[in-house]
């Protein structure tokens, strides 16, 4: 009799154990799931946005996507001292939605998304322009950073805001310094 007792005790010991591990793996599914899901959409033309949004991406375990202009820009295209580069005459013409290339995504299935760019003639490059009116971003949460050698992100903001009212716009920064500072933040807008 003491054996089966002893057999029934460890049975059901084994088997509260098992059940505590089951409800502990599905609160964790459960937490997980609940987590949004996040991308970090970003045009570069020399590098520098590009860095910053790999810290984002790795601060906030985001998707990485690069906004790609199709062809990539030339040193000559960003001259922006030559009125006659290809830079300065897509940002004189408010119209203008240059083309995109590489790898396609939907930014729909995403529930934030930070979008990154160098600021031109205190504006986002046209490029960004072309991306957001190609995906589905109503309602969407977006929340804009930027890399400048001399101008705030005040303007670029100002302007999206205006062209695109139906996304939700968060307010965005100027990030010129450190990957720590730019992962930093972006934990902060989670």
């Amino acid at each position: 009799m003491q054996i089966l007792r002893t057999f029934f005790l460890s049975l059901l010991a084994v088997m509260t154990v098992g059940c505590a591990n089951s409800q502990s793996k599905q609160k964790d599914a459960t937490m997980n799931s609940s987590a949004p899901k996040v991308l970090v959409a970003y045009f570069s033309a020399t590098g520098t946005t590009q860095a910053v949004a790999k810290a984002i991406a790795d601060a906030t375990n985001a998707t990485l996507y690069e906004i790609t202009p199709s062809p990539r820009y030339t040193n000559a295209d960003l001259n922006w001292n030559d009125a006659q580069s290809r830079s300065t005459i897509e940002m004189k013409d408010p119209n203008c939605r240059p083309a995109l290339g590489g790898d396609q995504i939907d930014a729909s299935a995403y529930d934030i998304i930070f979008l990154g760019y160098p600021i031109w003639w205190d504006l986002a490059p046209r490029q960004v322009n072309t991306w957001i009116e190609q995906q589905k971003l109503d309602g969407k949460v977006v929340i804009p950073f930027a890399t400048s050698g001399g101008s705030t992100i005040s303007g670029s903001e100002k302007d999206l805001k205006r062209l695109y009212p139906s996304i939700s716009w968060r307010p965005g920064k100027l990030l010129n310094g450190s990957p720590t500072t730019a992962a930093s933040w972006a934990k902060s807008q989670l």
